[in-house]
């Protein structure tokens, strides 16, 4: 597998790499600190696996602290994470008292020395209430659309937020006009991670076949965490009604995180759904698949994300890069990535999922067109060298305060 900035060249042009190069000359040596919940699982550890890397590569003092938890912390977060994507919660007093107990405890593991920490999403955001002594600076990091929190949640959550001293989002929509600096930044994908590198063929077939998946029919598959906010019993009965019509096969893959307790439970709730249908496969992979969630997006014929509510959703711009027409939920960062129409399209209902894998299902030769589209729209906004770049910017800012909303959108 590649590794680093220079095997981006011949992706994103010289041109790119020396931007990159020459602002980390204004940052070399910089101490800083990431700070999230886990290291495997999920959207926000597969980034920081990715970006921290470069960020040393570059000449940053780079360190990447997770932070302890017990069950009920995490029943918490995960509660806070629902209630940010809008799901009302009643937020009692027990539950204030445990997470600031568990924040507590893992104080210690700020680093006071750096000059920039940067705390990912709700679990540890209430480190900012712990800062004394550190004499840097403090950035919250939302991998999270938060416009239309919960308001007893956002409350609790904007007191931590506030004591610090930059927030990040992914888009503009995802704002709520704090009284510190705030930036937008879209995530990216590594072309070269193994969930996005170049497979051979055979390996392609030897995953179809571990799962038993037909490579001569149709294959429409979804990546998710199973999460209810992923909507993946919607995606089996979008399925039902699209084979009334058209033959096709579903592949239903993800797995769960240690910081979300809630898997489990929705992936029986999935079992349930799919009932005796051979057609539909339910994979509960472990964090470690990247090169097998690979291979099923690069065999499929159709990649589905019908999120409800989403943050980002890298997986969309995984399969685009793969040149596979995307049907996804029209919320969040989704509705960036996907160009109705162009590279896929964004449906609001099941009976929408069913329409729009009929009509791709039904017309190969626009797939594939729409697939091509997609791959270049990723190419050049968000690959890894672009997210990099934002993040040189950011920090440069932090070191110049604006007291403004940037947004570092590319284009």
């Amino acid at each position: 597998m590649k590794e680093g900035l220079e095997a981006y060249k011949p992706i994103v042009g010289p041109g790119e790499i020396r931007d990159i190069l020459q602002l980390a000359r204004y940052l070399r040596g910089r101490r800083l600190q990431h700070i999230n919940s886990t290291y495997t699982g999920g959207g926000v550890a597969e980034i920081l696996s990715r970006v921290v890397p470069l960020m040393q590569e570059i000449g940053l003092d780079v360190h990447w602290t997770v932070i302890d938890g017990n069950p009920e912390f995490f029943d918490i977060t995960k509660s806070f994470h629902n209630a940010l994507h809008g799901q009302p919660i009643e937020l009692t007093p027990r539950m204030l008292d445990a997470f600031r107990e568990v924040t507590r405890r893992n104080a210690g593991k700020l680093d006071r020395e750096a000059n920039i920490v940067i705390l990912h999403d709700p679990q540890p955001v209430g480190l900012a209430e712990h800062r004394d002594g550190f004499h840097g600076r403090m950035v919250w990091r939302c991998h999270i659309d938060v416009s239309r929190a919960d308001p007893s949640v956002w409350r609790f959550l904007q007191g931590f937020v506030s004591r610090c001293d930059a927030a990040i989002y992914h888009l503009v929509d995802f704002s709520r006009n704090l009284p510190i600096d705030e930036f937008v930044v879209p995530p990216a994908i590594d072309a070269f991670s193994e969930k996005n590198c170049e497979l051979p063929q055979e390996e392609i077939d030897e995953a179809l076949e571990r799962f038993s998946v037909d490579p001569n029919r149709p294959i429409v598959v979804q990546v998710s965490r199973f999460d209810r906010l992923k909507d993946p019993v919607g995606v089996i009965e979008g399925y039902r009604l699209t084979r009334r019509h058209q033959d096709c096969q579903l592949v239903l893959a993800g797995g769960g995180a240690p910081d979300d307790p809630e898997g489990q439970k929705v992936l029986l709730e999935v079992l349930e759904a799919k009932g005796d249908d051979p057609d539909i496969f339910v994979l509960d992979l472990p964090p470690d698949s990247h090169r097998i969630i690979n291979a099923l997006q690069r065999a499929a014929d159709i990649v589905v994300q019908k999120s409800i509510r989403e943050g980002f959703g890298l997986v969309v711009a995984e399969a685009m890069w793969k040149a596979k027409p995307v049907i996804g939920g029209n919320v969040g960062g989704i509705r960036r990535q996907i160009i109705h129409g162009v590279t896929g399209y964004r449906v609001n209902t099941v009976e929408g999922l069913s329409w729009r894998l009929r009509e791709l299902l039904g017309d190969p030769e626009k797939a594939r067109r729409m697939g091509k589209l997609g791959k270049e729209q990723v190419r050049q906004n968000f690959l890894l060298p672009q997210y990099l770049k934002n993040w040189l910017m950011v920090f440069l800012s932090l070191e110049h305060p604006h007291g403004n909303l940037i947004d570092l959108t590319k284009g």
